[in-house]
């Protein structure tokens, strides 16, 4: 297969890619205003229900116009020649060929940060300013972004570098090697993420004495579930929706809840959330989660390695002389369709585990109050209540609340 003809293959499956999720969203947002479903009736009054369709759409159509950006973008930069462009920069920056791919990716990053920048503006201090969700300020914004950046690169170089450098130093044996290294940081990064990287964005404190911490004490006991702790996250500084969740294992595990949470639903109601996540642990999900993530990692590494040293697909790229970064930018263009099966296949696991989830809280008695939780969560979100099963199938990794409703009413 020559270089032109695998060139336009990758425009083929951008198109297909950028086609397919254009009309499932679609399809999706023409069921925006069907009449609610018995189970989820209650939710809205009139007024409120007008208010969420409203947000839906406002969110359909925002979400289209940055979907042709972004995919007009990608063309013209791959007819442009730009991964040939910026090949030919980072060589004459540094000639290690480790630091050029890091700066390579890098550069890519931060452009892909600058690029959504505007439509994160727009969505958080327009749209979710005009109905009432957006608690942050100019400066909080700003400060995320900068912090996401740094991390974005500091996450680069601390996985990137040694990856490559194995890629480089014994090619034969890259795929197994760097997916051992990815998966020790993963494992690290999840044991660690509630200690290293939320205090860089929210300040998370112990939940304080009084009747809501003794029934989630009691709770925790009467289930096996040994905490350390549960903590209040301030979410209140960014938004007003709400939400809770479970991070780490082992003596490093925690329950954190939104202050947003706690102000809006009851303390049983908040006893049948806990319960729920509590279900996650005791189904040991967060461990098959991260099981599945590392075999994924595994069979992606074994795909990239067979692409990184061809040089049809670097050619194809504009780039004679293959190298880490063209070989993986050129994987990423072929891996799409890919990652869309793996994705739906994640999807359905993940809302197998939810399912799971609430039937452990309901075998303890909380299927009522977990089922008022949530819906006092999607009336505060504006939660879509009648998406299309195809949507939902490709796209969500929790059932529809109506689904979630029937479930735990059985």
């Amino acid at each position: 297969m020559n270089p032109q003809t695998v060139f336009w293959i990758f425009i083929a499956l951008i198109v297909i890619d950028f086609v397919f999720n254009t009309w499932l969203d679609i399809l999706n947002a023409q069921h925006f205003d069907d009449p609610l479903p018995d189970e989820v009736s209650d939710i809205y009054d009139e007024e409120s229900y007008r208010q969420s369709i409203a947000y839906k759409k406002t969110y359909f159509r925002f979400g289209l116009i940055k979907s042709v950006f972004h995919f007009i973008i990608v063309l013209l930069f791959l007819f442009s020649g730009g991964f040939a462009w910026l090949d030919g920069l980072v060589s004459q920056i540094t000639a290690h060929p480790v630091w050029q791919s890091l700066i390579f990716f890098g550069i890519l990053i931060l452009a892909e940060m600058l690029i959504n920048l505007p439509f994160a503006y727009y969505a958080t201090f327009r749209i979710e300013e005009k109905f009432g969700f957006n608690k942050s300020t100019l400066k909080t914004f700003i400060s995320d972004k900068i912090k996401s950046a740094f991390l974005s690169l500091i996450f680069l170089v601390l996985v990137g570098y040694p990856v490559i450098w194995i890629y480089y130093r014994d090619s034969e044996n890259f795929w197994w090697k760097a997916w051992l290294v990815i998966s020790i940081f993963s494992i690290i990064i999840n044991f660690l993420y509630s200690d290293l990287i939320v205090p860089l964005f929210n300040k998370q404190t112990p939940l304080e004495p009084g009747e809501l911490r003794n029934r989630l004490e009691i709770l925790a006991n009467k289930t096996g579930f040994k905490i350390k702790d549960i903590y209040v996250i301030d979410g209140s500084k960014r938004s007003t929706k709400a939400n809770a969740y479970f991070s780490g294992f082992g003596p490093r595990k925690r329950i954190v809840l939104f202050d947003t949470l706690i102000q809006d639903l009851e303390p049983g109601e908040i006893e049948a959330v806990l319960a729920h996540e509590i279900g996650h642990y005791k189904k040991k999900h967060i461990l098959w989660n991260i099981a599945l993530s590392v075999l994924l990692t595994g069979l992606t590494l074994y795909l990239l390695s067979l692409a990184l040293q061809n040089q049809v697909l670097a050619q194809a790229l504009g780039v004679e002389k293959p190298s880490f970064h063209i070989g993986a930018i050129a994987f990423a263009l072929l891996y799409g369709l890919i990652e869309d099966i793996l994705s739906v296949i994640q999807g359905i696991i993940s809302r197998k585990f939810e399912f799971q989830a609430d039937r452990y809280a309901a075998r303890y008695g909380y299927a009522k109050s977990l089922i008022s939780a949530l819906k006092k969560l999607a009336r505060k979100s504006f939660s879509n209540l009648t998406p299309h099963p195809l949507y939902v199938f490709v796209h969500y990794s929790h059932p529809p609340l109506r689904e979630r409703i029937k479930n735990l009413l059985k």
